[in-house]
C-alpha cells in the first residue's frame, strides 16, 4: 500500500537536523505501526502533484503553518484536488490543516476558534466506535498545534470525536476519508521546540499549559492503527469498483 504525503509545509530548518521534516514524521510514524508501507511526498506549495490519481493508493495532506482561509493560489489548487479525490472516492488522510481543508472543500466550514491556541496534548473523547477502531478506547490523547477549526462538518461525515475545546475532533466519510484535528505524527520534544520557539505568538500562560501539557501521556500509535485500518477498507474497497 502506497501513501502520497501531500506537503502544506516544512519544519523550521533549526529544528530539522534534530526532528525531520513533516513527511519523514509520518513516515516514521506508520511504519512503526506497518513496515511494509511505501511512500511519495508532493510539496504542493510548489505545485507538485501526481500524474495520476493511481500513482498512490492513499493520499494524506499534511498540517501547515498556513489556514486553509488565506486565499493562495496552492491552496485553492488543493482544494480542487480534495474535490477531485472526493468525486472518485479515492482514499485520503486529513490531519490538522488537511483535516481543515477537507471540511471546507467539502461543504463545511473551518474558522478561527474564539478559544484561541489549542497546543500541546489534548485529549478527546470518543462518541462513536467503529469495528476499525482496534485497540478500543473511551478516549485519546495526541499533540495539537492549532488556532483554526472545524466549526461545522461536511455533509455526509460521521464524528467519532470531540472534546469541549475542539468539537469536532475527528471524523470519517464513506469508506475513504478519515480526519483528526490532532497529530499523531508529531513528537513530545519536536512540539516543545516549537512551544519555546512560538512563545510571542502564544504568550506565556499558552506556553506554560502547553509544556505542562506534555508531561501526559499520548497515543500515536493507537491512532495510526485505526487511521490504516480504515484505509485498508478503503483500498480494498477502492480496488473492487
Amino acid at each position: 500500500m502506497k501513501i502520497g504525503i501531500l506537503k502544506c509545509d516544512s519544519t523550521n530548518e533549526h529544528f530539522r537536523k534534530e526532528h525531520g521534516d513533516y513527511p519523514d514524521m509520518f513516515i516514521s510514524l506508520f511504519k512503526s505501526v506497518e513496515p511494509t508501507l511505501e511512500f511519495e511526498t508532493y510539496d504542493v506549495i510548489l505545485g507538485e502533484y501526481p500524474k495520476n490519481l493511481r500513482d498512490n493508493d492513499i493520499y494524506l495532506i499534511s498540517g501547515s503553518r498556513y489556514g486553509v482561509n488565506d486565499g493562495d493560489k496552492w491552496i485553492d489548487d488543493l482544494e480542487k484536488f480534495v474535490l477531485e479525490l472526493q468525486h472518485r472516492k479515492h482514499p485520503l488522510i486529513g490531519i490538522c490543516f488537511g483535516h481543515q481543508m477537507i471540511a471546507k472543500a467539502l461543504g463545511g466550514k473551518t474558522e478561527l476558534a474564539s478559544q484561541g491556541w489549542g497546543v500541546g496534548v489534548q485529549n478527546y473523547q470518543i462518541i462513536l466506535t467503529e469495528p476499525w477502531m482496534e485497540p478500543d478506547l473511551e478516549q485519546f490523547s495526541i499533540l495539537s498545534f492549532h488556532k483554526d477549526q472545524v466549526t461545522k462538518l461536511p455533509e455526509d461525515a460521521v464524528l467519532i470525536a470531540e472534546s469541549d475545546f475542539c468539537p469536532y475532533s475527528a471524523y470519517y466519510i464513506g469508506e475513504w476519508l478519515i480526519s483528526f484535528q490532532g497529530h499523531p505524527e508529531l513528537t513530545k520534544d519536536y512540539v516543545r521546540a516549537l512551544l519555546h520557539q512560538r512563545e510571542n505568538i502564544l504568550g506565556q500562560e499558552v506556553l506554560e499549559s502547553g509544556i505542562k501539557s506534555l508531561e501526559q501521556q499520548i497515543q500515536p500509535k493507537i491512532i495510526a492503527k485505526w487511521i490504516l485500518n480504515f484505509m485498508h477498507n478503503g483500498v480494498v474497497a477502492k480496488q473492487g469498483n
